[in-house]
């Protein structure tokens, strides 16, 4: 055991720099690193990445992550090759050349780690490939996805099981930020664990205060908020169009703000949140793409304009406040509409069949495909352009294309940037005979292989921008150039893609035979309310600390009241606050039994741990409102002992 734990510490200092790993990660990593079945809830920031990537390279052989999130996908990938570890990733919207390429290289290259998305899974190529590799570990990251109990489920991650048939003898950690009590069950079901064998922290965070903040003017709350609570913040909103609006106000104000979303270039996205962790720009406006993978710890303040539609979402990204232990805010600002505003979402996520029958009718028409065609094709899309097309709402048809992918019709990719890649398929020899040919092909060339390692073996991302400064030419003259070197197959070269893609996974059916199960539309939509009455009962509830409703949710039964909460701090009907009432409430409870019958009023009140005058005003109304449990006669309190019940 004692040589395991140094050969852990020795990877945790050689490639992460640090000497001591952080709660659960030791537990975990030592669980999987003995063959374990383990299931690791751990928040955000906690460090996930570590738990697999120690006993990944701590063993022979290769790690496969399985992850939806292909941006968290491509950062991990570039840090593990920027500290020298060999590692790729296979998603969606690389060519079948492409991932073959990855593949093989997985297979003779030693590589340590494959990233995959779930999708590739099940793929005739990738489960023929896998079985001719060496793989020490299986990573299910996100694993919440698998569980149709799950606010994030998605079928693809059923594919996990089927991989567990090819590698019976290869452990699965399971990784997750948030899971109710049902979802830790029906994940270690799913995928098939020989034991459970789970890994949990509190979902507490003591030095972070929930508040809901009810207001008619949420520009103008904001912006009090933010002067009145120093230090970096994130403002999340439901739209891309609002980060811009609110951004703009912010800095109109004179407080220091920018935008970000999904559909920025990656460039722009880096670049922001560069000065945001570098301090440059204090408050970030965004949507629920900013966020994942990103580790500030100094996040003082995260304000909500409007609530997710669960729970599991909230804690997610209120969560990204007070990562470094000291007093942080997470803030709801709430109005009366916001109620109707969700549950109008729901009916959003879930339209009528027939509009999800006539959105899949459209969308074959639309791809100009004919019936029982179409199998495994891919297509750009661009939600707006149908949409206008066949004059259907925004919303609705996104949710309706999400549905048809639950159904197994579709596959509905969003990533909206894929960077140029290249590599070069002529062996050198063949390349230094074609060069001198063309002066500019001449030169792009040398430009790419001075500022390029790795091009003979596997793609690479490049920057024509970058190139074309090298050169001294314009990016269009690069790109003409690429292809040319293309066409006469001295490189492959993929150029820059900016859009969503629809594959299709069975051949077009006729609309009559489309068949919408169950689980893809009425259990999920039942499961959905249920989150969304959770997220009404958390947002509007007045009398109940915001931190136990959130532990209550996740499972933790029995927790205190925080203190710090909205609720905790405001005053009830007895002139003292919520927690403070409640406490000496709950410590008169917690009186032993005593056969000396009532205890003497004065005398108790100087044991108590509070101040007396605020003892005596609880017990009073204690006494005027509660006389069921609570009485005063001549000095003395009676407290019926048979009916004691901590406070709810």
């Amino acid at each position: 055991m004692d040589e395991q734990v140094d050969i852990f510490h020795k990877i945790l200092k050689e490639y992460w720099g640090y000497t001591a790993f952080r709660p659960l990660q030791e537990e975990i990593i030592r669980s999987v690193y003995e063959g374990n079945d383990t299931l690791g809830l751990m928040p955000t920031g906690g460090g996930k990445s570590i738990t697999f990537q120690v006993p990944a390279l701590a063993k022979e052989g290769i790690c496969i992550v399985i992850t939806p999130l292909i941006a968290l996908m491509k950062d991990q990938v570039e840090n593990l090759r920027r500290v020298g570890i060999k590692a790729t990733y296979i998603y969606s919207g690389l060519t079948r050349q492409e991932i073959i390429t990855q593949l093989e290289n997985c297979i003779f290259g030693d590589y340590k780690f494959l990233y995959v998305s779930p999708e590739r899974l099940s793929t005739e190529i990738f489960l023929t490939k896998i079985k001719a590799m060496n793989v020490n570990l299986l990573v299910v990251d996100e694993s919440h996805c698998i569980s149709q109990w799950g606010y994030d489920f998605r079928p693809s991650y059923l594919r996990v099981a089927e991989i567990r048939n090819t590698l019976p003898d290869v452990p699965v950690l399971a990784l997750t930020a948030t899971a109710t009590p049902e979802v830790v069950a029906d994940i270690q079901e799913k995928l098939r664990f020989k034991r459970p064998r789970v890994y949990q922290k509190s979902f507490a965070r003591e030095n972070l205060a929930y508040i809901i903040r009810r207001t008619e003017d949420k520009h103008k709350t904001l912006i009090h908020i933010l002067n009145r609570v120093p230090g970096t913040a994130i403002v999340y909103v439901r739209n891309r169009k609002r980060t811009r609006e609110i951004a703009t106000l912010l800095r109109e104000e004179g407080i220091e703000a920018d935008f970000f979303h999904a559909g920025l270039k990656n460039d722009e996205k880096n670049e922001r949140q560069e000065r945001w962790k570098n301090d440059q720009c204090r408050v970030i406006v965004s949507t629920n793409a900013f966020g994942m993978g990103i580790d500030k710890p100094d996040v003082r303040l995260v304000v909500h304009m409007d609530m997710p539609g669960s729970l599991e979402e909230y804690y997610q990204e209120a969560g990204r406040a007070g990562r470094d232990g000291q007093k942080a805010y997470a803030v709801v600002l709430y109005s009366k509409a916001d109620s109707g505003k969700l549950k109008k979402r729901l009916s959003d996520e879930f339209p009528e069949r027939e509009f999800i029958y006539r959105v899949y009718e459209a969308l074959g028409n639309f791809y100009q495909i004919a019936v029982g065609f179409g199998l495994d094709t891919g297509h750009d899309f661009n939600l707006a352009e149908f949409c206008a097309a066949y004059k259907f709402p925004l919303l609705p048809t996104h949710h309706a294309l999400k549905i048809l992918e639950l159904a197994g019709y579709i596959e509905y990719t969003e990533e909206t940037d894929n960077a140029s890649r290249l590599m070069f398929i002529a062996t050198r020899e063949e390349l230094y005979q074609y060069l001198r040919q063309d002066n500019l092909n001449d030169h792009v060339v040398q430009v790419v292989l001075r500022s390029y390692t790795g091009l003979f073996a596997d793609y690479v991302y490049l920057d024509e921008e970058q190139i074309a400064k090298r050169c001294g030419v314009t990016p269009h003259e690069v790109y003409e150039s690429l292809i040319r070197l293309s066409k006469y197959r001295i490189i492959n070269y993929i150029p820059r893609k900016k859009t969503p893609m629809i594959f299709y996974r069975q051949p077009r059916e006729e609309q009559r035979y489309l068949v919408i199960p169950k689980s893809a539309y009425e259990e999920r939509r039942e499961r959905s309310e249920k989150r969304l009455l959770k997220v009404l009962e958390y947002t509007e509830s007045d009398d109940t600390c915001r931190s136990r409703l959130l532990l209550a949710y996740f499972g933790e039964k029995g927790a205190k009241d925080c203190g710090s909460c909205d609720v905790c701090l405001q005053k009830g009907d007895s002139g003292l606050s919520h927690y403070e009432f409640n406490r000496i409430r709950d410590y008169l409870m917690a009186l032993p039994e005593t056969q000396e019958g009532p205890y003497f009023l004065a005398d108790l009140v100087e044991t108590m741990p509070f101040k007396t005058e605020r003892s005596l005003t609880a017990i009073r109304f204690l006494a005027e409102h509660d006389d069921e449990h609570f009485q005063i006669k001549d000095g003395y309190l009676s407290v019926v002992i048979d009916k004691r019940q901590p406070s709810e």
